[in-house]
């Protein structure tokens, strides 16, 4: 790996542990050395043969919109919380939706996600 591209992977980072759930928030630049933001939530999964798998989605934020996306998020969360409140709403998935499964037809389901496994990495 070239040690230019690895420097400008290391410029900042942060993460934020949420249970299953990991955010990364990246600063990385562009080719003409300005900076972005990428944000980059890792969800781990244990398969029913208790394989562990991270899917991986990821966002990239310029900083043209960090205004607006900040403020975005702002009154999405409040609104949230306001019709929500702060605590914790979960439904439990009874023992039939537990072995359904998701959809996979694209007119389905709008989102795509690629399964991503590290297990081989620290090898």
């Amino acid at each position: 790996m070239d040690d230019k591209i690895r420097i400008q992977d290391e410029i900042y980072s942060k993460s934020l542990r949420c249970g299953r759930r990991t955010y990364f928030f990246d600063v990385r630049s562009t080719k003409a050395e300005d900076y972005y933001m990428t944000i980059t939530e890792s969800v781990k999964s244990i398969n029913d043969e208790g394989n562990t798998s991270y899917r991986k989605h990821k966002i990239f934020l310029y900083k043209e919109d960090f205004k607006n996306f900040k403020e975005t998020l702002e009154k999405v969360s409040d609104y949230i919380i306001t019709e929500k409140g702060e605590e914790i709403i979960s439904k439990k998935k009874t023992e039939k939706e537990k072995k359904e499964k998701p959809l996979k037809n694209k007119e389905e389901s709008s989102i795509d996600f690629t399964e991503v496994n590290f297990e081989d990495l620290g090898k």
